[in-house]
């Protein structure tokens, strides 16, 4: 081999060294991307574990500085707010007389205590004579509850006519007293008792397994078997009439609902394994409706024909987060909730080894802009609904096209934060659906309301963990939408769950259905027993 030659097959060497280090380097700051994206992934879900569960954004000084064009937007758009004419709220000191009118509405007793006759002067022993009396201080006794055994006696009579000469009937006629149908046969089950179970559990979010042992500190021994008994079989045989009447008001008189679906465990559910997913639906009328009520439907999957079906035959807006399964639902028109779109604006901002976010990042930027459009939509929240839709059109267009004119710019940069492109990945693909609240001002900007509802089911669940059978789970969601929708209209969940109990075993609403409808926790014909009785203005929490 010549020098030439063997110039050649050296250098040949050498450029072969260098595409292999050149690859190595490439595959290198690769696998240092995916570190550090694992190492975010993990400091966000310790965030999330450990952290604060608000998702209110803390204010900063100095904060909008760092994303000038939004500082520019708010302050052009506070010119043009100027134009609209909201009440404004002012925060007011705390009222005289708060813990009288509480007080009011409770039993009074007085507990006097008396100067012994036979006590004298403790300065010169003379005797003493009464001036008035002085009251020390105002105090709330608690009574524990206590449980009663009711023996229910019918009175027999026997006709002194039939079986006589006198009378027409030959054989003896005996007549009983009318006694009301109890929720269930030849059981020591009342409806307060069975009112009380469902009430801790459903509203207080009180397992069975831990009511069992306070229902034997009260004397009673009620197992948690018995009571999971009790609930299902009142679920199936007085509750779900009204329960399916409530489906049917949300999908005929209702314009605008809110969906979303929740993960439960379902041990016994044909077909599937003990810890596989199942899905509680949820249904929520929107603000501006005139029925409140939040509609809970157990599915073993999360197939979005269980939302065509439930769904079926309503006809208006569709308020969700941007799962597809939703597109088989027709007749809707789809919007979008913008709180979704802010966590994964949320989720791509860097943290760094204490959890804190790192200032200056793009994530931060498009939080911003989401915070400016709430804020916006704050302003105007207590206009009329036209009125809302055209200074819509006034002040929240402007934080739109801003925002969208900001992704498509980042998009165009190169970044090796996935959350990141996820997040601009989502907001371009659902641009259309993001937009539909502008359409009209009945529309909300977010699905909070539904995920509100949604809350105190979460939970519970992590105290129960799991639904044994799919008659539970069922009877469950039948629990949740009375307790939910209760208190959306302002009821006393027990006194509701206890009226309906005594009610429908003797309503007769299978001969006549329509009766049901007095039923709902929305009706004006509710007793006041079903309703909060404190009357309270000054110190309930808007």
């Amino acid at each position: 081999m010549t020098q030439q030659e063997e110039l050649a097959a050296l250098r040949l060497l050498v450029e072969k060294q260098k595409e292999l280090l050149e690859e190595k380097q490439r595959i290198i700051d690769k696998q240092n991307i995916q570190i550090e994206n694992m190492i975010q992934a993990l400091l966000h879900a310790r965030k999330k574990l450990f952290g604060p569960s608000t998702e209110v954004s803390v204010q900063t000084e100095g904060q909008m500085s760092l994303f000038e064009s939004v500082q520019e937007l708010a302050k052009d758009l506070g010119l043009e707010q100027k134009k609209i004419t909201v009440r404004p709220y002012t925060r007011t000191a705390r009222q005289p007389g708060v813990r009288a009118e509480m007080l009011a509405g409770l039993p009074q007793e007085v507990e006097e205590y008396i100067i012994p006759a036979d006590e004298t002067c403790r300065v010169c022993g003379g005797k003493l004579v009464t001036v008035g009396k002085k009251l020390v201080r105002t105090e709330v006794e608690f009574v524990p509850a206590k449980l009663v055994v009711k023996h229910v006696i019918q009175q027999v009579a026997k006709c002194s006519v039939c079986g006589t000469a006198e009378g027409e009937n030959p054989a003896c006629h005996f007549q009983k007293a009318a006694v009301p149908a109890p929720p269930l046969p030849h059981s020591i089950s009342t409806p307060s008792l069975v009112a009380q179970v469902m009430y801790q559990k459903y509203a207080l979010g009180l397992p069975l397994a831990r009511q069992e042992k306070d229902w034997y500190r009260l004397g009673l021994v009620l197992s948690r078997n018995d009571m999971a008994n009790w609930i299902i079989r009142c679920s199936q045989e007085w509750l779900e009439p009204v329960y399916g009447r409530m489906l049917e008001h949300l999908r005929e008189h209702c314009e605008v609902l809110h969906m979303d679906e929740t993960r439960i465990q379902c041990n016994k559910e044909a077909g599937k394994k003990a810890g596989s997913e199942s899905f509680m639906w949820v249904i929520r009328s929107a603000a501006c409706e005139g029925i409140q009520a939040a509609f809970f439907h157990y599915a073993k999957s999360r197939n979005g024909d269980t939302a065509a079906e439930l769904l079926s035959g309503f006809h208006g807006y569709l308020v969700t987060d941007a799962y597809s399964g939703y597109e088989k639902v027709e007749g809707i028109t789809r919007c979008l909730c913008w709180s979704h779109v802010r966590r994964y604006y949320i989720e791509s901002i860097p943290l760094d080894s204490s959890g804190k976010e790192l200032p200056g990042s793009k994530g931060a930027e498009g939080r911003a802009y989401i915070d400016l459009l709430f804020r916006t939509e704050d302003r105007i929240r207590d206009l009329p609904y036209e009125e809302k839709k055209q200074k819509r059109q006034e002040a929240v267009r402007p934080v739109l096209d801003a925002f969208w004119s900001w992704v498509e710019k980042t998009s165009a940069l190169t970044t090796a934060n996935e959350r990141l492109t996820k997040a601009l990945v989502y907001s371009t693909n659902q641009k259309k659906y993001l937009e539909t609240f502008m359409e009209d001002g009945r529309i909300p900007v977010s699905n909070n309301l539904c995920e509100a509802n949604i809350k105190p089911f979460a939970t519970a669940r992590r105290a129960w963990l799991f639904a044994d059978t799919p008659k539970g789970a069922r009877a469950s969601a039948v629990l949740y939408t009375l307790v939910e929708s209760a208190k959306a209209n302002g009821l006393d969940v027990f006194g509701y769950l206890k009226y309906l109990l005594t009610e429908m075993p003797n309503n007769h609403h299978l001969e006549h259905p329509e009766i049901i409808d007095r039923y709902l926790p929305w009706s004006a014909e509710l007793p006041e027993e079903c309703r909060l009785k404190h009357k309270n203005t000054k110190c309930l929490k808007k």
